[in-house]
């Protein structure tokens, strides 16, 4: 599967856990440290729009939102799924061949082709639907060849540290794949979300 499909169908599976929030569920604690599920969705919303920027060659300008930012739902406004719609819309707008086919430089990263960023948002969008099912109380189950290959990718290109991934975890011995791969990328699924996680 092409990296574009993967990246669409991840993005599919995000704005469908979106709009299962419950009104008053925004602001209930999410699986990430200090953040609430709003701020997840802020978050991502972020990374649509930095994801664009990247292509179209912008500079980003709008309100901090990537990992570890304090308090992104402000993204995310009062309707966070209309806000999320919008950003994906002009991203998607702008996923050309010309645009893949350039290079940036990132702190810390180096020189990264533009098609490998869209593979980090894949994996950024699948992690947080998650993220944002588990803290609603949700059984979530995703695609099981997404999780593989996000797994395959992180073994090779997480980052441990404050705002990003934890500590990988010993998961349950009975665990199944996805299991493996959020103990993986420092996620207790068998844990309740609780207050200040």
């Amino acid at each position: 599967m092409s990296a574009l499909a993967s990246y669409q169908r991840a993005q599919d599976g995000l704005e469908t856990m979106l709009g299962t929030v419950p009104a008053d569920r925004w602001d209930a604690p999410s699986a990430c440290a200090q953040w609430s599920v709003r701020d997840v969705a802020g978050h991502v919303i972020w990374g649509q729009e930095q994801l664009r920027c990247w292509l179209t060659g912008e500079e980003y300008t709008g309100p901090p939102g990537g990992p570890g930012t304090p308090h992104p739902g402000q993204l995310a406004g009062v309707d966070p799924v209309a806000a999320w719609r919008r950003a994906r819309t002009a991203c998607t707008d702008s996923l050309t061949d010309d645009a893949l086919a350039r290079t940036i430089t990132l702190p810390g990263l180096g020189v990264r082709p533009l098609s490998a960023m869209v593979t980090i948002v894949t994996n950024d969008s699948l992690i947080h639907t998650w993220d944002i099912g588990h803290a609603l109380g949700l059984d979530v189950h995703l695609p099981a060849d997404l999780v593989a290959a996000s797994l395959a990718w992180a073994r090779d290109n997480v980052i441990r540290m404050p705002g990003f991934f934890g500590p990988e975890l010993v998961p349950p011995s009975d665990a199944d794949e996805q299991n493996r791969w959020l103990a993986f990328l420092g996620r207790a699924a068998w844990q309740p979300v609780t207050a200040g996680a």
